[in-house]
């Protein structure tokens, strides 16, 4: 009867072996795919696949940059034009955009206007385009010519508030033609405008 009970014992212990390693096969799963070395007719192919590291691109000024480039001009187009229509005839948000040639420009145009007892009242409506009409460098100096095609409401009033010039209910489509620069080698990431062309 001992040995019936030994016999019972080994086969209970061998059936909760099998029960445990087919619930392990379950959780775990098992090797498949391809795992070993590459078989010999695949040597030849695999001898001609090169994967080449990735290039740093030379072109400081490539796509990606223009793009980013051009979201920035749009901006300052957007500042440097509304910056006019401040009553206080004084240069103010656009000042940074600007480069001391440009800058001194705006200024004596709005000591003019101011001087007449005018002022000017701007509505940007928006920028209809935007695209770089070329890129130059020179030395450490890159210059970027972007054509605008812009919508404002604009006109010009005397001190009584009559109108000077322009019209308050109709949006007038502007093109202009602005030249941006900047020190490749500065720090400041900065662009100015240094000429607006006719």
């Amino acid at each position: 009867m001992n040995y019936s009970f030994e016999y019972i014992d080994i086969i209970l212990l061998a059936m909760i072996a099998g029960f445990i390693f087919l619930r392990l096969r379950g959780i775990l799963g098992k090797r498949t795919g391809f795992e070993g070395k590459a078989p010999e007719q695949f040597k030849e192919v695999l001898k001609n696949i090169k994967i080449e590291p990735q290039k740093k691109s030379n072109n400081i000024f490539d796509e990606q940059a223009q793009k980013e480039f051009i979201k920035g001009a749009k901006i300052a187009y957007e500042t440097i034009i509304t910056d006019f229509s401040d009553n206080d005839n004084k240069i103010t948000n656009s000042k940074p955009l600007l480069d001391n040639e440009v800058y001194k420009q705006f200024s004596e145009a709005l000591k003019e206007r101011d001087s007449r007892g005018h002022y000017a009242e701007i509505t940007f409506i928006g920028v209809n385009k935007a695209e770089i009409k070329e890129h130059k460098k020179s030395g450490n100096i890159l210059n970027v010519t972007v054509n605008f095609i812009g919508e404002v409401i604009t006109c010009i009033r005397d001190k009584d508030k009559k109108i000077i010039s322009g019209d308050p209910e109709k949006i007038k489509k502007i093109y202009d033609t602005w030249v941006f620069s900047r020190d490749i080698t500065s720090q400041n990431p900065n662009w100015q405008l240094v000429s607006i062309l006719t």
